[in-house]
């Protein structure tokens, strides 16, 4: 730890008593705010988030509000924080009271995205050997957020998003993904076609992932420039792109429909990933 000197950790720290101080208004009624956006900002919940957070230049902590019970823990994590962070200490009754609900780590920080970079700067910049994750109307937090974790875990690129699939940096989705929608590089903009579109003239193979695909995962040779296309559950991809593109299925019984997006993700990674072998 960086400091060392006796008292430190309590000159960084700012005790607030009362729920309608006006410097927590960012961490005020978490749920409906994160719903409609933060321009720019999120929550981050937890110990193991805030690290992720504090590892990536990308992201910037703008202020920590913290369990008074929670502080001592979190030593290692305040001193690297800049000195113009303020670190905001609160008692359970004034953290449940803004937030709106219980929040059971203690620990939140406002970051912010300092520079996002568009699908074409990612593709631009991605080495010549790549796997890239693409996101059709993937609407659920749970379900971004897994696959967020899946893409981390798998070493995946990047992930590829079109505008009607949510935001990974919901509070939720980045909980969920263990920090990995902190990691893993992302754009979010625009349609599926477009994306598709730009992936093709990168020259990636691009495989659709369906329970209707023609070719089993385990038959498919990826290249060394490889996308994997996922649908959101229940409408799955566009069947127009779905006719233009390479599809394949998770082999699988065939008394159940269809496996959560999510997990599918995971298999499918872990097929494509450096790690299988192929």
């Amino acid at each position: 730890m960086p400091r060392q000197d006796e008292g430190w950790l309590e000159h960084r720290i700012t005790r607030i008593d009362d729920a309608d101080d006006g410097r927590l208004s960012p961490y005020r009624n978490v749920r409906e705010r994160d719903l409609v956006g933060r321009e720019g900002r999120f929550i981050a919940e937890g110990k193991v988030v805030l690290n992720v957070l504090l590892a990536n230049a990308a992201f910037a902590v703008e202020s920590l509000l913290v369990l008074e019970n929670r502080l001592a823990g979190l030593a290692q994590q305040i001193a690297l924080c800049p000195d113009d962070v303020p670190v905001y200490c609160v008692s359970r009754a004034v953290m449940d009271a803004i937030a709106g609900f219980p929040m059971h780590r203690g620990i939140l920080a406002v970051g912010r995205r300092s520079a996002p970079r568009s699908a074409d700067q990612l593709i631009d910049a991605l080495p010549a050997a790549s796997l890239a994750v693409v996101l059709c109307g993937i609407s659920n937090h749970d379900n971004m957020g897994s696959i967020f974790r899946n893409a981390a875990a798998f070493e995946a690129d990047c992930i590829l998003m079109d505008e009607t699939s949510c935001d990974p940096l919901y509070r939720k989705a980045i909980r969920v993904s263990v920090g990995a929608a902190l990691k893993v590089p992302f754009a979010r903009e625009g349609s599926i076609d477009d994306l598709v579109a730009k992936l093709q003239r990168a020259r990636f193979d691009i495989y659709a992932l369906s329970p209707s695909g023609m070719e089993s995962l385990y038959a498919a040779q990826p290249g060394s420039r490889t996308a994997l296309l996922l649908g959101t559950e229940g409408e799955g991809l566009p069947k127009a792109l779905m006719q233009t593109l390479k599809t394949i299925r998770i082999p699988m019984s065939e008394t159940f429909d269809s496996l959560n997006v999510a997990t599918a993700s995971g298999i499918a990674l872990s097929r494509f990933s450096r790690f299988s072998g192929i």
